[in-house]
């Protein structure tokens, strides 16, 4: 598509903007993207806690450089929230981190932080009831604990500075599921445990590689307390419950026609 109407490509992706990660999410090659710039690829060190804010920041600035070359800019990607900061109209407060509330929070387990996101705000605290995920919710009672009120209750709806057109792709779930388990089988023979091990001595168990599907799962490999078969069905299954967030996140945008 970027050959056809002369077109540059934005990475939707929150995986792809850490440096060094490259087998375990599937970061294009450079014979894949065939001489087609792309950017919001290897942006920073996994060390990084890259934010929504960042990446708006970042995609902002690239489309931008794309447009004033006379080309079309292409957002691709997976990372449904980023789509939906980047192109919905939808706008997040700018909230700093605050390092010592995110390391009390840390040590509480996922009950007794959906507990107290409930006493902050009961909407986000049900929207988030049917995946929570520690980081997610630490993030949403930072923010209501800074903006001293509901995250719900904001108006997070703004003007969109573009023209867009909706691309939406899916397939049966069989077929999905499919190819998810031909992509893992194709990452161990790229050599995804190596790729797991120098990551692992270079950076040690940083968030942000401990948290990623397919260097998670190796890891208790690594420690012996699984298999190393028992490791790649667990990232199939992983990437395959993956997918079905995806597809839920893409389905609340109907111009992409996801059903």
């Amino acid at each position: 598509m970027a050959k056809e109407i002369n077109g540059e490509i934005v990475s939707a992706d929150s995986r792809l903007v850490y440096k060094g990660f490259e087998i375990a999410v599937a970061k294009p090659t450079m014979e894949e993207r065939e001489g087609i710039k792309h950017y919001l690829i290897d942006v920073v060190e996994p060390e990084m806690d890259y934010s929504v804010a960042n990446y708006f920041d970042d995609a902002t600035k690239a489309i931008e450089q794309i447009l004033s070359k006379g080309k079309t800019p292409i957002i691709v990607g997976g990372t449904g929230l980023y789509f939906r900061i980047l192109l919905e109209g939808y706008d997040l407060p700018r909230v700093e981190p605050n390092i010592q509330l995110r390391n009390e929070l840390s040590e509480k387990s996922i009950d007794e932080l959906m507990a107290i996101l409930k006493t902050f705000d009961e909407k986000t605290y049900e929207n988030m009831s049917d995946n929570p995920q520690s980081r997610k919710i630490i993030r949403a009672i930072e923010v209501c604990k800074a903006i001293n009120k509901p995250l719900s209750q904001m108006n997070l709806q703004k003007e969109i500075p573009y023209d867009v057109e909706w691309i939406g792709i899916n397939m049966p779930r069989e077929e999905i599921y499919e190819r998810i388990n031909k992509r893992v089988d194709k990452m161990v023979e790229s050599g995804i445990l190596d790729e797991t091990k120098y990551l692992l001595k270079k950076h040690g168990r940083i968030p942000n590689f401990v948290k990623t599907i397919g260097y998670n799962e190796l890891l208790q490999y690594l420690d012996g307390e699984i298999t190393f078969e028992n490791a790649i069905e667990l990232i199939k299954q992983h990437s395959r419950n993956y997918a079905k967030r995806q597809l839920t996140w893409f389905r609340r945008n109907k111009a992409l026609g996801i059903s």
